[in-house]
């Protein structure tokens, strides 16, 4: 299902997958210490599995709930648990608000630190 369908009154209403997933995707890089966004594929998984061009963030549609899996990389010195629990709440709150569709569940994945230097150089 790559589209949200709602009935409306005066017609029918479509949002689509990457409209959710770039909500998401501006609501994670709004939270302080959130350096950049990857693949949610971590660990020794990566290693067995074709990670190559998987997006950062993965949007699963289930009747009108949606559950929304991103990978992140945060700024070295960052708490972990806060700036995840600051990403789930920003993505909940503006897909919630912007779209209606009811977020089930967040899962948010560290896949890496960005140490100063690097952030630096990408700069």
């Amino acid at each position: 299902m790559d589209n949200v369908n709602a009935r409306q009154p005066t017609g029918s209403l479509k949002i689509s997958k990457d409209v959710i997933a770039t909500i998401a995707k501006t609501s994670a890089m709004e939270v302080d210490g959130v350096s950049a966004l990857a693949s949610p594929e971590a660990g020794v998984d990566r290693l067995f599995t074709k990670s190559f061009g998987r997006k950062p963030i993965r949007i699963t549609l289930t009747d009108d709930f949606a559950e929304i899996d991103v990978g992140v990389k945060l700024a070295f010195g960052a708490n972990i648990p806060d700036v995840c629990a600051r990403v789930q709440a920003n993505i909940k709150d503006n897909v919630q608000t912007m779209t209606g569709i009811v977020v089930s569940k967040i899962n948010v994945t560290v896949a890496g630190v960005v140490f100063h230097d690097e952030a630096a150089v990408r700069q």
